[in-house]
């Protein structure tokens, strides 16, 4: 019986996102993997190491060796770590509704898994090739912490979070994961001091990771670059809006977006966020599914989303493992409903799902893409450029120029909009050699 609704998920994630495996590379794709010659070939990856996120890098390396630089072998494993870490959502949310005593918790864990999978803001961590950055981190995150709460053997969890730190930093949040699961669990009184001591190897983990990561120059460099983008205020009052946009692409009330515009909040919004994390914290042994909503979606985008600056201050793909606590909520209260509770997960999952497979329309080519996003961030001079650019290469050269000079008019400093527009005339063909899909972005 166990076997069917996990084959149920995995088909519906596929289904979602069976116009994914024709997806072209877009944007970052192009700096991080067409144009880096150290995820071509598993010796050259091995030659560039020590670096940061190596089993990123490794993964990007075998999928190009496979495709012989295509991008259906990326894409092939990128719906594949989608649809495993489906089947681990699922089998924590059992575990975690088991032990917080609700009656409903096979239907509620389905129901919760069902949404993770189909939901439309994961398109950017699974479609968009560079996206595999957060779903494969997610597979080891959501596997370390499975192999906790299950009682495996002491070493597993905290092997698989060094697994973890090697394909994305911002993982760094497992531990406190940890204790926050180990918090929800009713059966027993919590005990910090206790909780620590048998999560003792992963704090170790977590202190070795962090070593090592300063002492990378390329950790380093982000970090200064990082504390010199913007001030604390700045930053701030942009943080707060970004959650503000996380939890209205979640609902979802705003559609998914490559390169969304995003206002500074109001630095009194702020209080919204701290009476949030202060609810979630008052219900830990009151009401924990409230708890694991709240405390689950903030803990896992505050390395992305808080002090730490970013030059894109928000991307749809750090909702991938937050959105798990909301969607987990959203799951249960369906399984609760005291009639239609089938029929009612059905019609969320399939509205859900028709997002997902119209989004998965817009990564068919960068035109799309860059067309769906100035549509949606018509303020935005980078779209435009990108745009002109997706036009440049298929040699639309009258849409390029009308593209590239609506990004002049939005920022008339925008340098790389100014320098394609004046080379319009000169490019090479898009075809040859010398053209660099992506370069001037």
């Amino acid at each position: 019986m166990a076997v069917k609704p996990g084959l149920a998920l995995a088909a519906a994630a596929l289904a979602a996102y069976a116009g994914a495996f024709f997806g072209s590379f877009q944007f970052d794709d192009f700096n991080v993997i067409v144009h880096e010659g150290a995820v071509h070939t598993l010796g050259a990856w091995w030659d560039s190491m020590p670096g940061i996120r190596p089993l990123l890098k490794l993964s990007y390396a075998m999928s190009w060796s496979t495709g012989s630089g295509g991008t259906l072998a990326f894409h092939v494993l990128n719906v594949a770590l989608h649809a495993a870490n489906v089947f681990l959502v699922w089998e924590i949310l059992k575990t975690l509704w088991e032990r917080m005593g609700i009656g409903a918790a096979p239907m509620a864990a389905f129901a919760g898994a069902l949404f993770f999978a189909l939901h439309p803001a994961h398109t950017e961590a699974v479609t968009y090739i560079s996206g595999r950055s957060v779903s494969l981190m997610a597979l080891f995150y959501l596997a370390s912490v499975l192999a906790y709460l299950r009682g495996a053997p002491r070493w597993v969890s905290p092997v698989l979070f060094l697994a973890v730190l090697g394909a994305k930093e911002v993982a760094v949040t497992l531990p406190f994961a940890l204790l926050l699961c180990e918090a929800l669990d009713l059966r027993r009184p919590f005990e910090l001091r206790a909780a620590l001591k048998r999560q003792g190897l992963h704090w170790a983990v977590l202190g070795a990771g962090l070593v090592l990561m300063a002492a990378l120059p390329r950790y380093r460099e982000m970090l200064e670059a990082s504390l010199a983008l913007r001030s604390f205020g700045d930053q701030t009052a942009l943080q707060i809006g970004a959650l503000a946009r996380h939890v209205a692409v979640l609902i979802p009330a705003v559609p998914p977006n490559l390169d969304p515009e995003l206002a500074p909040a109001p630095m009194a919004a702020g209080l919204a966020v701290l009476a949030a994390l202060a609810v979630g914290v008052a219900l830990l042994r009151l009401q924990p599914w409230y708890a694991l909503a709240l405390l689950w979606f903030l803990l896992h985008l505050a390395p992305t989303n808080s002090l730490l600056a970013r030059v894109d201050a928000v991307n749809d793909r750090q909702l991938y493992l937050a959105s798990i606590g909301p969607l987990a909520l959203a799951g249960l209260a369906l399984a609760l409903a005291p009639r239609g509770r089938v029929m009612l997960t059905a019609f969320a999952a399939l509205v859900l799902a028709v997002a997902t497979v119209a989004r998965n329309q817009d990564y068919r080519s960068e035109v799309a893409l860059w067309s769906d996003t100035v549509r949606k961030s018509p303020g935005k001079a980078r779209a435009f450029n990108n745009l002109g650019y997706a036009y440049q290469l298929e040699g639309r050269k009258a849409e390029a120029r009308t593209a590239y000079e609506r990004a002049l008019a939005l920022d008339p400093g925008h340098m790389q909009a100014r320098i394609n527009l004046r080379e319009l005339t000169h490019i090479p063909d898009p075809r040859s050699p010398d053209a660099a899909p992506g370069t001037p972005r």
